[in-house]
């Protein structure tokens, strides 16, 4: 099924549903046309006891990316926007037609284990005070994606992550505080904020904070999210007894500049919206200097960056998929 939608009557689709299945699967797709295959196959191959659907919201790509998707999975609801709505948008509008008591976030660039989806399921079963839980994010290379388990990030904790006291001090939870590297990622523990790679919430609590802040247009919207679960009297937990692999940055690389600009106006969104209040008229010129002065380093950055002078391609996670599947859960 192939449904064109204006976002803007997104609302209307709410009404009267029912809730069929255990999980929705939503995967927001804005051209990584083999990425999202590999990322749909993956999600097939899963041996669980648990029913899904999947959504997948196709953000205007000129990939073929709804033709191949309508063609090789037609059981997946498919949205296909006619313009690029942003991500908090598109997930949004799987949520409105989403069939599940649980909401998964995916993004389109991840590869999930057989067994992830019914340990995260089965967890979030066992503990009904949680709004929210996220399992291990790795990278191709083994390593760990630190977005996956977070704090919130306080003017504090962004400070002495922007300058690199963290690493200075890496079992310092003073100085750890936004991606608490003092905390072993292979122990389970309650966490400020998830990554919108995977992340499995809870209907009841998504009918009590609302959907993503479509405010922002990529990036934010999860610890935004997060926070407002965590405010509602939520459990948010890391849960690294399966894993994904996330084959970072996708849809990113195709325009780095616009992708950076997002990245630091998401920040200067949050902290407005969260923290500004709370603190002085100094600290706040302070944070938006902070963030200024970060977003023209990291302009000069990529400007600079062998990579982007090459053009250098996003890989295919098939070839890669052996490489990274050793990893200690």
């Amino acid at each position: 099924m192939v449904e064109i939608v204006d976002p803007l009557l997104r609302g209307e689709l709410k009404k009267n549903r029912k809730y069929d299945f255990d999980v929705s699967i939503i995967i927001v797709n804005y051209n990584t046309r083999e990425l999202t295959l590999d990322c749909l196959a993956s999600v097939y191959e899963s041996l669980t006891s648990f029913q899904y659907e999947i959504i997948v919201v196709d953000n205007a790509s000129h990939d073929g990316s709804v033709e191949a998707i309508r063609r090789g999975y037609p059981a997946v609801k498919l949205i296909a926007n006619r313009d690029n709505t942003g991500f908090a948008v598109a997930n949004n509008q799987g949520m409105d037609i989403a069939e599940g008591r649980y909401i998964l976030l995916l993004n389109s660039d991840t590869v999930v284990q057989t067994n992830t989806l019914e340990i995260m399921v089965g967890f979030m079963d066992r503990h009904p005070e949680m709004g929210a839980s996220g399992c291990k994010v790795i990278l191709p290379d083994g390593s760990l994606d630190k977005a996956c388990k977070r704090g919130f990030p306080t003017p504090s904790a962004s400070f002495y992550y922007a300058f690199g006291i963290s690493r200075l001090f890496p079992d310092r939870p003073k100085y750890n505080q936004y991606q608490l590297g003092h905390l072993s990622p292979d122990d389970e523990y309650p966490v400020d904020c998830l990554v919108g790679a995977f992340m499995l919430v809870r209907r009841e609590t998504i009918e009590q904070v609302g959907g993503l802040d479509e405010t922002f247009f990529m990036y934010g919207e999860d610890i935004d999210w997060c926070y407002r679960i965590k405010e509602a009297g939520w459990g948010i937990y890391y849960y690294p007894r399966t894993y994904i692999v996330h084959y970072k940055g996708g849809s990113a690389r195709r325009k780095p500049l616009k992708i950076t600009y997002e990245f630091h106006r998401a920040m200067w969104v949050f902290h407005r919206k969260h923290y500004a209040r709370k603190y002085s008229v100094y600290m706040n010129a302070s944070v938006w200097l902070g963030i200024s002065l970060k977003f023209t380093l990291s302009l000069l950055s990529s400007k600079l960056s062998p990579s982007n002078r090459k053009g250098n391609s996003v890989p295919r996670v098939r070839a890669e998929k052996e490489a990274s599947t050793e990893v200690n859960v």
